[in-house]
C-alpha cells in the first residue's frame, strides 16, 4: 500500500510539473499599439487584471474609421499595472509588449495573452548622457596641450 501512495505522488508531482511548464510557454510575442479603454481587477475567486486595449483602424473597403478591440491580461507586476493605469486616465497612446501563452490557469487570466511591458508612445526620450573621460585620458590630454603650448 506504501509503494502504491509512492507511485501515485510521483505521477501528481510530474502532471503538475508539466502543467505548469505548459503555462509558462510563451507560444508567441509580439506588441500591440492603441489607447487603453478598460482595465479592471476582477474574479470571484482569484482577482486578475484584465484590460482591453482600442486598436482603432482604418477600413478601406467602406472608408470609414472602424474601432478595434483587443482583450489582455496583465501579470501580477505592480509597475505594469500603474503604467496601465496612468495610460488609461489620460488617454495617451501606447504600445503593449506581450506573450500568447499555450496553456492558462484560472488564476493567471481570463486571456492567453499575457502583458510583460508598456511603453508610452508621446513621451519624449531622454537622451543618453555621455561619460565623463577617464582620470588618465584628462592628464594626458592636459599634457599634450601644454606641451603644444610651450612649443609655440
Amino acid at each position: 500500500m506504501r509503494k502504491f501512495f509512492t507511485i501515485l505522488l510521483i505521477i501528481i508531482v510530474v502532471v503538475v510539473g508539466i502543467l505548469w511548464l505548459i503555462s509558462k510557454w510563451s507560444y508567441s510575442d509580439g506588441e500591440r499599439a492603441g489607447t487603453i479603454s478598460k482595465l479592471s481587477h476582477r474574479g470571484f475567486v482569484f482577482k486578475t487584471w484584465e484590460g482591453v486595449l482600442n486598436e482603432g483602424g482604418y477600413s478601406g473597403e467602406t472608408g470609414t474609421l472602424t474601432p478595434r478591440y483587443w482583450d489582455f491580461s496583465v501579470l501580477e507586476r505592480d509597475s505594469t499595472i500603474k503604467e496601465l493605469q496612468h495610460a488609461m486616465k489620460t488617454g495617451e497612446r501606447i504600445t503593449l509588449k506581450y506573450e500568447e501563452r499555450v496553456f492558462k490557469f484560472p488564476w493567471n487570466g481570463d486571456t492567453k495573452y499575457f502583458i510583460t511591458d508598456v511603453e508610452f508612445l508621446n513621451r519624449p526620450q531622454v537622451p543618453v548622457q555621455t561619460l565623463p573621460q577617464q582620470p588618465q585620458q584628462v592628464v594626458a590630454d592636459t599634457a599634450r596641450v601644454v606641451s603644444d603650448t610651450t612649443k609655440q
